[in-house]
């Protein structure tokens, strides 16, 4: 299909519903997926999270507060007094002044500190994670878009074509030459694509709605249908593998897991040792000043945080599990992606004929119909090969892009697409 149809299809699209045509932003699925990374809602919300557990980095580099304490006794008996003096006499009164600080041991707030931090890359592994499934949804609605975009461009050639063959047959019928069934037959077809447009027509506005949520913009776009995917993949299915399970945003969050893993085992067996608690002592007893020293140290005998220490030993077990699990779940899925494209791509070839003899055998009959050399039947038989040969075309090609999304995606180059 020329470049003017498709200016024309999208023309006819823009009228039928209702909308005027405004300047449109052409898409490939490249910039489609760069306009996501930038403006997709979703990952503007996840965005927040690495800030959010930025401040658990502050949090874990305080120091404890210094703890001040206060007693006053006053003696209430008027006949204990001593001599001489009053109710507001110091010599009536004890005052307890207490100043002390936990001393967090610095292993500990070491551990503190290494722990939140891992907890960031792992925010941030988990991000990049997030933006592979979004750039895989946002991939396949540019696909659907760009599918129900071809579909309707089918249907409107196809149309056009058939009316214009009404409008002919209209004038042979005035002069004689063909009969009333012909004519009947012809404006059949036409008003069943007619039919079927109109289906196509909001079917690609529903998909176009779609996508632009999914790239963040209110303006007019549309995808690059002559976008031809040239992006390559490594020359061996080995070297894919072996780049994915490298560099994959999900094994990169899993690794990323059990540093996180191993900081928290280190931090709950800081936890065990005590914090011992130290401070000074100013006790006005009776006008008499004392000055003296506190302290307070837990003894761990009963409990040593043996609970966490074991949890966070299990958790570093199950990443552990989990990282082979997501391994081995690579390979499979990325194999099965590679065959399927490889299938799909000498599927493409090969059809690619077929598609240039079906428009061959409808001009042909079209040209032989309007000389007499052939019935409306054989036209009509021939523009039904035509559209079904068409669609399977396109089909056969939706197939292939979409196992070309599928290795990206599995492969985890799509990431990569979108910088």
């Amino acid at each position: 299909m020329s470049f003017k149809e498709i200016i024309a299809g999208t023309f006819i699209t823009a009228l039928a519903l209702g909308r005027p045509v405004t300047a449109q932003t052409t898409y490939t699925l490249q910039q489609a997926l760069q306009m996501a990374k930038t403006n997709n809602p979703v990952l503007k919300n996840e965005q927040f999270n690495s800030t959010i557990v930025q401040s658990d980095i502050i949090t874990a580099g305080l120091r404890p507060n210094p703890v001040i304490n206060n007693q006053s006794l006053q003696l209430v008996q008027p006949g204990k007094f001593p001599e001489n003096s009053s109710w507001y006499s110091g010599y009536n009164r004890q005052i307890w002044w207490q100043v002390t600080k936990p001393f967090q041991l610095p292993v500990q707030r070491q551990n503190k500190i290494n722990f939140a931090e891992q907890n960031l890359k792992l925010t941030q592994k988990q991000y990049a994670e997030t933006e592979r499934n979004l750039y895989q949804a946002v991939a396949q609605k540019w696909l659907d878009v760009w599918a129900a975009g071809k579909q309707l461009d089918i249907l409107s050639n196809a149309k056009n074509n058939i009316d214009s063959l009404a409008t002919i047959n209209r004038l042979r019928l005035k002069n004689q030459v063909i009969t009333t069934t012909d004519l009947a037959r012809t404006e059949l077809l036409a008003n069943q694509y007619k039919i079927q447009q109109k289906s196509a027509q909001q079917v690609y506005y529903n998909e176009l709605q779609n996508l632009k949520f999914l790239l963040g913009t209110k303006d007019s776009i549309r995808v690059d249908t002559a976008d031809h995917f040239l992006f390559t993949f490594p020359p061996q299915l080995t070297d894919i593998i072996t780049e994915a399970t490298a560099n994959r945003s999900d094994i990169q969050a899993i690794r990323t897991n059990l540093d996180v893993a191993d900081a928290n085992i280190k931090l709950q067996k800081s936890s065990a040792l005590p914090t011992p608690e130290l401070g000074l002592i100013y006790n006005p007893q009776n006008k008499a000043h004392y000055l003296g020293f506190y302290g307070t140290l837990e003894i761990p005998i009963f409990s040593k945080n043996q609970g966490e220490i074991r949890k966070s030993q299990v958790i570093r077990q199950q990443a552990e599990q989990q990282l082979l699990t997501t391994e081995a779940k690579i390979q499979t899925e990325i194999q099965t992606a590679y065959l399927a494209y490889q299938t799909q791509k000498h599927n493409l070839q090969n059809f690619s004929q077929l598609l240039t003899q079906s428009q061959a055998i409808l001009s042909s009959v079209k040209y032989s119909y309007l000389r007499g050399g052939t019935t409306i039947i054989d036209f009509l038989e021939a523009q039904r090969s035509w559209l079904d040969t068409q669609q399977q075309y396109y089909d056969v090609l939706q197939q292939y892009r979409q196992s070309y999304i599928d290795l990206l995606y599995a492969s985890g180059l799509i990431n990569q697409i979108a910088q």
